[in-house]
């Protein structure tokens, strides 16, 4: 067979291990499925070093207990076993998964039950595909394929986003958010080398506190609504969060609204693009 005949079939290289990890999510052997899950309360909740990095979230102490064994164990965590923490307060319930029987080696997941299927691995092998496949046909078939295969993923892009939905969802608890008054306590650092303009690209991070109505002292990790955040510390704010779930909050409901409606905006952008290209590309065919 010729090098050219084998490339025609480069989509193996993605289809294989797609049709694999569809199957072990079906069989349920992916490494989430067979993990353990439990969940895990917040305990103590330290407060980030100024100048410190923000990788590491805030660091919290946890408690969960092993379904198998009915143990409990109450470990740190320090931003190396798995998501970091953003928003914190005692009591707060996490997820937290780990190897069967080895609990000492328990992940943060803050993703939410999608994380338990393992179709992450198989889902973006599919992305990848269809992204070739549309490749493939616009080299071998010309303009009108090109129009209606990236019309295409564009507007499949745009109907399984999730943005809509988590905008609504946003919008619908700070509806009755409550307002608090709340401080900044501490500033992280991140430093990036910018290779191509040759300089240091300087991140600065809040590290806000605030007492929720219900007594609640959260702490939160958050570049949204802080003007100038390199000179915020001890700047006192004012916070709007909701009532059931703290982590939603923010300290300029107007600038949130506007991102959200950004947000809206740009998957209604895509939608529209993707269907306008379908539709020139049909005709041009």
């Amino acid at each position: 067979m010729r090098g050219q005949e084998v490339l025609e079939f480069w989509w193996v290289i993605l289809a294989g291990p797609a049709l694999v990890g569809y199957g072990r999510s079906l069989a349920g052997v992916t490494r989430a499925q067979r993990a353990v899950w439990a969940k895990a309360r917040i305990v103590a909740v330290q407060q980030p070093a100024h100048g410190d990095s923000e990788k590491p979230g805030i660091p919290v102490t946890l408690t969960f207990q092993d379904p198998a064994t009915g143990q409990e164990f109450t470990l740190s965590n320090d931003g190396r076993h798995g998501d970091a923490v953003k928003e914190a307060w005692v009591g707060r319930e996490i997820d937290v998964r780990y190897p069967p029987g080895q609990p000492l080696r328990f992940a943060v997941v803050l993703g939410g039950p999608r994380e338990q299927t393992g179709r992450e691995g198989p889902d973006c092998a599919v992305m990848l595909l269809l992204i070739g496949l549309v490749i493939h046909a616009t080299v071998r078939w010309g303009c009108p394929w090109a129009l209606l295969g990236f019309g295409a993923l564009l507007t499949l892009f745009a109907v399984r986003s999730p943005d809509i939905r988590m905008v609504r969802a946003r919008n619908a608890l700070l509806a009755s958010a409550v307002a608090v008054p709340a401080r900044v306590v501490a500033v992280t650092k991140d430093v990036y080398t910018d290779d191509e303009a040759g300089c240091d690209i300087v991140v600065h991070t809040p590290v806000i506190a605030f007492t929720t109505h219900e007594g609640s002292h959260v702490t939160v990790l958050t570049h949204e609504g802080i003007p100038d955040p390199g000179r915020s510390l001890h700047r006192a704010l004012t916070v709007h969060y909701a009532p059931t779930d703290p982590a939603v909050h923010t300290a300029d409901r107007a600038a949130d609204r506007r991102s959200g409606a950004r947000n809206i905006a740009f998957v209604v952008a895509l939608l529209l693009t993707g269907i306008a290209g379908v539709v020139v590309g049909a005709v041009m065919l």
